[in-house]
């Protein structure tokens, strides 16, 4: 059985930070499944997603948000950075991806750390031992992010939507959707939803 995880988030998204624990859960349960993590990069320093979103997202998971972060919260945010780093980690330590994603959204919804500038990764840089090249630091998207964004879109033809966080897990040829927001508060719950998925997935292959 090869399986497949999809993440569509943004880093600078309070909905995709409570969306990471599920993300975190299928990894744990599946550990030999290959997670996709692919940065929208939807906010470019003009908006945030502001206090609205992210009380209704902490309200639905519970998960607690930085006083630094709350004082700024309706301030523009720009994930423009953090593309850029999180596109570079795939192609050169992918196995570090999951970890280093809660991270960054750690420091930032947090401890308040705006993720703007190259030396506010200083301190994941060092932790992880990455060396990333100067490129990823730039204002504007590079290379490797610009392919995140063309693979969002192929999946986003394929679901009918253009909205995020979306979680997608593919098992062989099948693909499930997985409702994020019926979990947000029981992220392990997503686990025996999607064990019940593929359960179905075998059944219909067995009796086709």
């Amino acid at each position: 059985m090869t399986t497949e995880l999809y993440f569509i988030y943004d880093s600078h998204c309070p909905w995709s930070y409570a969306t990471t624990p599920l993300v975190n859960a299928l990894q744990q349960a599946y550990p030999e499944m290959n997670v996709h993590l692919l940065h929208s990069a939807h906010y470019i320093g003009k908006d945030s997603a502001g206090e609205e979103q992210m009380e209704a997202a902490a309200r639905m998971s519970g998960l607690k948000f930085g006083r630094d972060h709350i004082r700024y919260v309706n301030s523009p945010k720009s994930s423009i950075k953090t593309a850029n780093f999180m596109a570079w980690l795939q192609g050169k330590q992918a196995d570090k991806q999951l970890d280093v994603l809660n991270a960054l959204q750690r420091a930032h919804f947090i401890e308040g750390n705006p993720l703007s500038n190259k030396h506010d990764f200083n301190d994941i840089v060092e932790k992880f031992k990455l060396s990333p090249s100067n490129k990823v630091f730039k204002d504007e998207l590079c290379m490797d992010a610009e392919y995140v964004l063309e693979g969002i879109e192929e999946i986003q033809q394929v679901i009918g939507t253009t909205g995020f966080p979306v979680l997608v897990m593919t098992v062989n040829d099948n693909a499930i959707f997985i409702d994020h927001s019926q979990y947000l508060s029981s992220p392990h719950a997503v686990v025996a939803a999607v064990e019940k998925e593929i359960a179905a997935i075998k059944l219909a292959k067995t009796e086709s």
